[in-house]
């Protein structure tokens, strides 16, 4: 397949590693806010990284998935409430957070509920290869079946807060019960399942009152579904984030006295033209298939696993291919870079590509045999660009 040239007109030069802008972990990151939280509640081990934050007794997080923080920006009038909030996020500093890398949500909610970054929690992206087993593992939808405690054995910060007497209590869809994302990632203290958002709300806020210190988790979903299947300035997507912009109003208007209510998301999301401009086919393309055993991640966010022996060649060919447009870096060189987090547990290493590609243009790899409906999303996500990694953190206190 011939490469259109276009579109990397305006970037003659290769993209450096040291160019990507690595999320903010450990002072400004979704993986900092629950520890910053839970030790304004004398959580023991938790440590307040979030510097902006003023505790409370009682936190609420609201995470609207795929609601970032330039997509809130550019539509004021179908958000006026969390507008209104704008000034408030992150601790009154008008600044948003950094989802991590990659900013999808497997790796965001993992992020979210340990407190850790995606080296330490072990799901660093869509599929990743399991090391053990040689296959890809899809971690949003856990395909296929692996065991969750080795795969993230790491206690949530919900469990940790329950076990110091604090009220802890997680109030989402029914559907994620018991998946094991949610054990991983989000366990710990009551799970309480409402079908509508009106009643989520409802309940987050009885929750909040239980407990003279309290830790409470809820969810809405619609908004990142609409986002990939119409795109993000689409009419279902605006009809969305109206509806998400009314829950967080009403929940707000019933915090109990010293509450905190924090609005977040898990990433951002970009629109990508139907076009093989925009969207390099993998499966129809020699030159970035050969020596590649498994491709990973998604179409903004690739882990690429190398055949024995073939790295250097499958690196050197997806540099001099992709690299005006993607930020494209071996294993080592993208854990040197900090996209992961600070360290890299052991078990961890072996999950991350041979070579990881993240997407700074409008641009999708897609594998349109092996990954059909993913490749068929108009809204997507997962890389280090603004629209992508920069998540608000509204705050509204009672």
């Amino acid at each position: 397949m011939a490469h259109p040239m276009t579109a990397w007109d305006h970037h003659p030069e290769p993209l450096t590693v040291a160019s990507a802008p690595s999320p903010e972990y450990g002072s400004g990151s979704l993986a900092d806010l629950l520890p910053t939280l839970a030790a304004g509640l004398g959580v023991p081990g938790m440590t307040a990284a979030i510097s902006e934050l003023t505790p409370a007794d009682r936190n609420c997080v609201f995470l609207i998935d795929g609601l970032g923080w330039e997509q809130l920006k550019a539509h004021p009038a179908d958000a006026p409430f969390m507008t209104s909030l704008l000034a408030t996020s992150r601790g009154g500093t008008g600044r948003p957070l950094t989802a991590g890398y990659p900013a999808t949500t497997a790796t965001s909610l993992a992020s979210v509920g340990t407190g850790l970054p995606p080296g330490a929690h072990g799901l660093p992206g869509y599929t990743v290869r399991n090391p053990d087993t040689g296959e890809l593992m899809n971690q949003l939808r856990w395909q296929p079946w692996t065991p969750p405690g080795p795969w993230q054995p790491y206690p949530t910060v919900f469990q940790l807060a329950h076990e110091a007497g604090v009220h802890a209590a997680q109030v989402s869809s029914p559907t994620f019960e018991n998946t094991p994302l949610t054990r991983v990632a989000l366990s710990g203290g009551r799970f309480l399942g409402r079908l509508t958002g009106e009643d989520r709300m409802d309940l987050a806020a009885e929750q909040l009152a239980a407990g003279d210190r309290s830790l409470v988790y809820t969810y809405f979903a619609e908004v990142d579904g609409a986002g990939h299947r119409f795109g993000v300035d689409s009419d279902t997507w605006r009809g969305q984030l109206m509806y998400a912009d009314r829950l967080v109003q009403r929940l707000a208007e019933q915090l109990p006295p010293r509450s905190a209510l924090y609005i977040t998301a898990d990433h951002g999301m970009i629109d990508v033209p139907f076009d093989e401009e925009h969207r390099i086919d993998f499966d129809e393309d020699w030159e970035l298939s050969a020596g590649v055993a498994l491709l990973g991640g998604e179409g903004r966010a690739r882990h690429v696993y190398a055949v024995p022996g073939a790295t250097n060649d499958v690196l050197t060919c997806w540099r001099e291919v992709l690299g005006e447009q993607f930020w494209v870096a071996s294993r080592d060189e993208a854990i040197a870079a900090g996209w992961f987090g600070p360290k890299i547990d052991e078990r961890v290493y072996g999950r991350i590509g041979d070579v990881v590609a993240a997407a700074r243009d409008d641009v999708l790899l897609i594998a349109s045999e092996r990954e059909p409906k993913e490749s068929a999303m108009v809204g997507n996500h997962g890389s280090m660009t603004p629209a992508e990694q920069l998540v608000p953190l509204l705050e509204v206190r009672s």
